[in-house]
């Protein structure tokens, strides 16, 4: 509960920070002109959308389940997510790119340059606060000792890196809005104004590229992380009277809601009540150490009537 929390209070922090650049940045253009501070509009309005789809998404996710979806909603946490991606590619990216040819093919000098300048500053004062927090909430959530990319790919929890990234594209894009607004300035090449929405289009087409890859592999079904994997496979091989094991499988169905099966031969000469009593053992053992794993399914099989497709296991 305290996860969701921090990671709702990110998602709002973001919402605000952007709604407020976004408006701000609108304005600025307007007086302007300026080519890049309307991608930069564009972008945070597109982001502040987002923001509220994550957080339709989480309360989605959250409903309980029923006879329809017996796992529940989990998933459509992730499903969300995806959106988000294309939303930036397809919109973020798309009007960015747009706004970069057109106006290097009909440059036009800017006005009240000054204005940009102000809230471009003020713009990455604004992103720089939220990018902070998500930061804190990755760290202290996701990142542990791991590096960022694999921290990332290892993430169940598509909501606080989802901000991360966004906001990190952002601040990128602030500053080469601003370099860009420096050079059209300095040099008298209202063109560069163009080239910098281009720019900012290709680091938000990279952004969506990547989320997108990341919420896919979520939403089509992750299992637990390699060392968690051959835990439960220790832990299943010391049960009291297991012969063998035959196979473990795991699913997210969302951040903190973890499917695991599990098949297990057990000594031929245990009554009934032994293997009852070392299933419930094992699944009570299972779901102490990993809270995440609310369901565990164990089925008593024979090795030699076992005939599903084994996927390899930790050894």
């Amino acid at each position: 509960m305290a996860h969701s929390s921090s990671s709702r209070l990110v998602i709002l922090a973001a919402l605000g920070g952007n709604l407020l650049v976004a408006a701000t940045k609108c304005v600025a253009a307007y007086i302007t002109g300026s080519s890049s501070m309307l991608s930069e509009a564009i972008h945070s309005l597109i982001d502040t959308g987002n923001q509220a789809l994550l957080l339709v998404g989480m309360r989605r996710a959250a409903r309980p389940a029923t006879l329809a979806h017996p796992f529940g909603y989990g998933l459509e946490l992730y499903f969300w997510t995806f959106v988000v991606a294309l939303l930036i590619f397809g919109l973020g990216a798309g009007i960015s790119f747009f706004e970069g040819v057109t106006h290097i093919l009909h440059p036009q000098p800017m006005a009240h340059v000054l204005v940009n300048y102000i809230v471009l500053g003020l713009s990455i004062l604004f992103e720089g606060s939220v990018w902070v927090m998500a930061l804190r909430a990755f760290r202290r959530h996701g990142k542990g000792r791991l590096g960022w990319v694999e921290a990332v790919q290892r993430s169940k929890d598509p909501t606080v890196f989802t901000v991360l990234f966004e906001d990190t594209a952002a601040l990128a894009g602030l500053f080469v809005a601003l370099v860009g607004n420096v050079l059209s300035e300095t040099l008298d090449m209202p063109v560069l104004d163009g080239v910098s929405s281009i720019i900012i289009a290709l680091i938000l087409a990279v952004t969506a590229a990547f989320l997108a890859r990341e919420s896919q592999s979520l939403l089509t079904g992750e299992g637990v992380a390699p060392e968690v994997l051959a835990a439960l496979r220790r832990m299943a091989l010391s049960a009291r009277g297991v012969d063998r094991l035959n196979e473990i499988r795991s699913m997210h169905f969302g951040p903190r809601d973890v499917l695991v099966v599990i098949s297990i031969d057990f000594h031929n000469d245990l009554s009934a009540g032994d293997v009852e009593a070392t299933v419930s053992e094992l699944e009570r053992q299972i779901k102490q150490t990993y809270p995440e794993v609310t369901r565990v399914f164990i089925e008593a099989q024979d090795n030699r009537s076992q005939q599903s497709a084994v996927i390899p296991t930790a050894p």
